[in-house]
């Protein structure tokens, strides 16, 4: 493996964003998904689960453990989340596949009942977060490790955030947001020299934003 400015490659000749050298599995995630633009309810709805329970853990620790929190959680359809009871709450602090904080939990089923209410509001939670994608104008000419990480949250990110918090969501900070944006491909965060940041922004260009 050879690395350099944020970039490493694996061997495979193809040069990657740094932070996602840990494990292959990692590595097909960042290739694949991060930074891809996505308009699927249930995929959204999944992700912004998931960053809740990223909250003061890494998030290949999270990923590791995404096949256990889909089975526990229904796949994450929102739907059958909101019959979610006291007796799920108990088997799900049980589950030793995934991440036990029953803060965390109740948040999950919280914000299921939200994101129903929210499809009435709006059509669809893709609808409602594409709404806040930043403009490319206000974004750095070149992403870097350095911007990248000096880049923890935007101004739309707090908007966001702020917004999800009015509507009754929980675990949904300005930092988490961001999170959400960069992996779901409202920003594009791949480093300059990264074989995948073009394809992103491909993905991006034939994108139809849901409305």
């Amino acid at each position: 493996m050879t690395q350099t400015a944020g970039l490493f490659d694996s061997g495979d000749g193809q040069m990657r964003c740094s932070w996602c050298a840990a494990t292959p599995l990692y590595q097909r995630y960042h290739d694949e998904e991060w930074g891809f633009p996505v308009t699927d309810d249930r995929r959204l709805f999944e992700k912004l689960c998931l960053e809740g329970f990223q909250a003061g853990l890494s998030w290949l620790t999270i990923l590791n453990k995404r096949e256990a929190f889909r089975a526990a959680f229904a796949n994450f359809e929102a739907e059958k989340m909101v019959c979610f009871g006291e007796k799920d709450v108990a088997r799900l602090l049980a589950d030793a596949g995934i991440v036990r904080h029953r803060g965390k939990i109740e948040s999950a089923i919280n914000n299921a009942k939200r994101v129903l209410e929210l499809r009435e509001q709006h059509g669809s939670l893709a609808a409602y977060c594409w709404g806040f994608e930043p403009d490319p104008k206000t974004r750095p000419k070149k992403i870097t490790l350095a911007n990248v990480k000096a880049m923890t949250t935007s101004p739309e990110s707090v908007a966001l955030s702020k917004d999800l918090k009015k509507k009754g969501w929980t675990f949904v900070g300005p930092t988490t947001m961001y999170a959400l944006m960069q992996a779901m491909g409202l920003v594009n965060d791949h480093f300059d020299g990264c074989h995948a940041r073009e394809k992103a922004l491909k993905a991006r260009a034939g994108l139809v934003v849901p409305k």
